[in-house]
């Protein structure tokens, strides 16, 4: 994994640009409380995902998010440009993205996602709470996939000389974003606890810059995933 340290990201090294990001501490606490309050039956989400999951919830009021969204966007555009080497000119256009949609995931024992990807430009996971006992049965497990909880990442095709998956063991406040074409799945585990995490879509069809000036969400309930 290469570290920029001067903006504390982490990319991986392979085809796509993925990034790791830690969000702060006040994000962390407005994501809590707002996924708390968005888990009601009325805002249930299943059938927009593809995941063996009972509790994944849209978020009521989404547009809430966008200032603290905006700037990790934007520090992943600068991350990009930097792992391909681009030189930008001073007076280039930004990027263009929209938060298309924003919903949580409350997982519990024996549920899992397939592999699959995501609709629009770039996709993100925020995790807000892996449990104690999690990590616990993390360190028991003794196979070579990511393990209980994990999340694989998987690209390309190739022998066993080439990179072509990425397994994490994610902590609170980690925040991944990727292409949203990435393929990815997330394992099961069989601890008595809800590992909490928030997944979100990301369109190109406004300006980047534009989050942080009041720029909508869409009409996301109706859109698959």
């Amino acid at each position: 994994m290469m570290n920029l340290t001067d903006m504390n990201v982490d990319v991986l090294n392979w085809g796509p640009c993925v990034a790791k990001l830690k969000i702060d501490d006040k994000f962390h606490s407005k994501l809590l409380s707002e996924a708390k309050a968005s888990r009601k039956k009325e805002n249930l989400f299943q059938k927009q995902l593809a995941g063996i999951i009972k509790k994944e919830y849209a978020f009521r009021n989404p547009n809430i998010f966008i200032p603290e969204i905006s700037r990790y966007l934007q520090l992943y555009d600068q991350t990009k440009r930097h792992w391909s080497n681009v030189l930008v000119h001073r007076h280039a256009k930004p990027s263009k993205y929209s938060l298309q949609s924003l919903w949580v995931n409350y997982q519990g024992p024996n549920e899992f996602n397939p592999p699959h990807d995501h609709s629009d430009t770039l996709s993100f996971i925020i995790y807000l709470d892996v449990p104690k006992k999690l990590k616990e049965e993390q360190k028991k497990y003794v196979g070579s996939s990511a393990g209980p909880g994990g999340i694989s990442f998987l690209y390309g095709e190739g022998d066993r000389q080439s990179i072509t998956q990425f397994s994490v063991l994610p902590e609170t406040k980690d925040m991944w974003i990727f292409p949203s074409w990435l393929k990815h799945y997330v394992y099961p585990f069989t601890s008595k606890v809800e590992r909490v995490s928030v997944s979100g879509n990301i369109t190109d069809n406004v300006s980047l810059h534009a989050l942080q000036q009041g720029a909508t969400i869409h009409e996301y309930k109706k859109n698959k995933i």
